[in-house]
């Protein structure tokens, strides 16, 4: 049975170390080398990481999945399922969760190349063609929460 909650503050490492494995797997072949490093370096900045709110999925006591958001939910900076796990509605399960907290009447998220199509499937549209800063390639997309 999953189980999907906020995340402790003893357990950011954790969902970090989950986002980097899982970013190395299915994200970092579509990037270039300063591309992987600006990602570890976000991961590593502990500015970034104090300024946002992660969940995390688990299947007895196992993280198998985590989300991230900041502005107060309305932007999703991160957002990884383990590849043993994928496809099976975590990932889902991790999106309802935040939806269920938001207040704001719109999400965005800058989408990897890898994510574009699973960002579709939960009701983002692209808003600019795809972009490259430092080498971290992104799709903006936008969602308006049906209330």
């Amino acid at each position: 049975m999953i189980q999907v909650r906020k995340l402790y503050e003893s357990e950011t490492k954790a969902a970090l170390a989950l986002a980097m494995r899982v970013f190395m797997r299915f994200e970092a072949p579509d990037y270039s080398a300063q591309g992987v490093q600006t990602f570890r370096r976000t991961l590593e900045d502990t500015a970034f990481t104090s300024q946002i709110v992660m969940y995390g999925a688990f299947e007895e006591q196992v993280m198998v999945g985590m989300i991230a958001t900041r502005m107060d939910g309305a932007h999703i900076t991160l957002f990884f399922v383990e590849e043993a796990y994928q496809r099976r509605g975590i990932g889902r399960m991790l999106f309802v969760q935040v939806l269920a907290k938001l207040e704001s009447e719109t999400m965005t998220v800058n989408a990897s190349p890898f994510a574009v199509d699973i960002y579709k499937r939960l009701g983002f549209e692209p808003v600019m063609a795809e972009q490259c800063t430092r080498g971290i390639r992104y799709t903006p997309m936008r969602m308006t929460i049906p209330r």
